[in-house]
């Protein structure tokens, strides 16, 4: 284990969990006798810094985006824009880097406190309200859990949101199996536009190739359990997540060789749709109040 600038390694039995903590908490590889089980985080993207190339970050304190990156609640608030997109995405969390509050072998707490003080991604134009946010990563030989927690440490009320945005390696016969009830249609922009009951050419209940699918969508009514067939003989890994990560977005860009599958707390844009939405999902924590979740990864 390292601390400051550079990686934190866990391991239990064959599987190793690398952890980069100063770039936005994220995950920078998890692999089991060396086989990659998520994306590899390309070295150059450590060295500069590339949230969007890791194996997985956190998304907090809202995950998806904010349209235009501005919204209100208790006033008028104006996000930054990150990642060069046309509104705000996935928090600032990602963006920021976390703390190593304790560590050992096989399990490491990340801490994250945010005061919405000065200017850039830390500052008034990357979250208006104060939190702490905590990631406790435990490894065991067969399996990896994840817990989340946000705590409002400001002396307003706060909208707020938690989820988890894994990268998974894409092969030909890579299969991913959950059930959905519900789905958020999107527009260009990957807003939402219409909620839809889940059509048998976009449901993954018996398992469907993920190649063969391009989405970038929210679905909803999903029974918290997702199998994930990473093919090329490596072993099948299975989701568990508790009543708090209610909604998943399937992630899978077109000729890319990945894709993401991430559980999360609330629909993309649900800030500006609390009054238009019955279920958003976005929490309104008041001061001291905490939201918490855990999701469980069993490698097969």
């Amino acid at each position: 284990m390292r601390n400051g600038d550079a990686l934190v390694r866990l391991s239990a039995g064959d599987l190793v969990l690398t952890l980069s903590p100063h770039i936005g908490g994220s995950v920078a590889g998890f692999a089991k006798s060396g086989a990659d089980l998520m994306r590899r985080t390309p070295p150059e993207a450590l060295e500069k810094g590339v949230v969007r190339q890791t194996s997985a970050f956190p998304l907090v304190p809202y995950s998806n985006r904010i349209a235009h990156g501005r919204f209100s609640f208790g006033g008028e608030h104006h996000l930054a824009r990150n990642a060069g997109e046309e509104h705000a995405l996935h928090g600032n969390g990602w963006q920021l880097p976390w703390s190593v509050a304790d560590a050992s072998t096989s399990s490491c707490r990340l801490v994250l406190e945010h005061s919405p003080f000065g200017c850039g991604p830390g500052g008034s134009d990357g979250w208006p309200f104060a939190f702490r946010a905590t990631q406790s990563f435990t490894l065991e030989p067969r399996s990896l859990r994840v817990a989340l927690s946000l705590e409002n440490v400001d002396t307003r009320p706060m909208p707020a949101g938690l989820g988890w945005h894994p990268f998974f390696p894409l092969r030909p016969d890579t299969v991913l199996a959950f059930s959905a009830s519900g789905m958020w249609m999107t527009g260009p922009d990957h807003l939402p536009t219409e909620h839809v009951a889940v059509t048998s050419d976009r449901a993954f209940d018996g398992g469907r190739r993920v190649e063969c699918a391009t989405l970038n969508n929210c679905f909803t009514g999903w029974r918290r359990r997702a199998r994930i067939e990473l093919g090329g003989g490596l072993p099948t890994l299975r989701f568990a997540a508790d009543e708090l990560f209610s909604m998943a977005i399937v992630y899978t860009p077109a000729g890319q060789s990945f894709f993401a599958f991430e559980p999360v707390s609330h629909m993309p844009d649900a800030v500006k749709r609390m009054d238009s939405t019955v279920d958003h999902g976005l929490r309104i924590l008041a001061p001291g109040e905490t939201i918490a979740g855990h999701i469980l990864l069993a490698v097969g």
